[in-house]
């Protein structure tokens, strides 16, 4: 008898089955990557508070800078904000370091369920530049936001290793349970699916 192969896919709460190495857009579901991403921890855990902070309030976060930097910027791409993290539903949030370390199959992988996420909701397999690069400058300055609110990190600390933004709105952090982000997420989610 031939040895098994290792399996490759999650069983989500949806019931969907989600192959990680071939994920396919019907796999994925809404309600999976909230449920998912509020429930995974930022900084693995090591921030202030009762809760850790959530990827999907990360994620929230990520959405209300882009549109804090550029308040006319479409729907879409407002949408795309809040999914930047999605594939961490399944594979988790691994620290900067840790993505080093991994290499690239890591990266593979997660970029493989990111395109999947975005044609399931009706973006590109690929961002256009312009609207990663904005995503990407939020991303950052959520990081530094949580790093020195949450994190432990001293605004030194923080701009040393993160590099400080440019322009940093005033923004008040605070963790909180699972179900309320996962509740925030899809509520965010739902507003902007009214926009597309």
């Amino acid at each position: 008898m031939a040895p098994r192969s290792p399996r490759a896919w999650q069983r989500m709460l949806s019931g969907r089955r989600l192959d990680l190495l071939d994920p396919t857009p019907l796999d994925i579901e809404i309600a999976d990557i909230a449920l998912g991403l509020s429930r995974v921890a930022r900084w693995n855990g090591q921030t202030s508070g009762q809760w850790s902070f959530s990827v999907a309030q990360h994620s929230l976060l990520v959405e209300r800078l882009v549109i804090d930097f550029k308040p006319a910027t479409p729907p879409r791409w407002r949408l795309a904000a809040l999914l930047h993290d999605a594939p961490e539903y399944v594979i988790g949030d691994l620290i900067t370091p840790f993505k080093a370390a991994v290499g690239l199959d890591y990266k593979a992988l997660e970029v493989s369920l990111m395109r999947a996420v975005h044609l399931r909701f009706g973006l590109p397999a690929e961002l256009p530049g312009s609207a990663a690069r904005l995503i990407k400058r939020a991303d950052r300055a959520a990081a530094y936001l949580e790093a020195t609110q949450l994190a432990g990190f001293s605004h030194a600390e923080a701009t040393r290793i993160l590099g400080k933004p440019r322009v940093l709105p005033q923004r008040r952090l605070r963790a909180c349970p699972p179900e309320e982000a996962k509740d925030n997420f899809l509520s965010r989610f739902a507003s902007m699916q009214r926009q597309l």
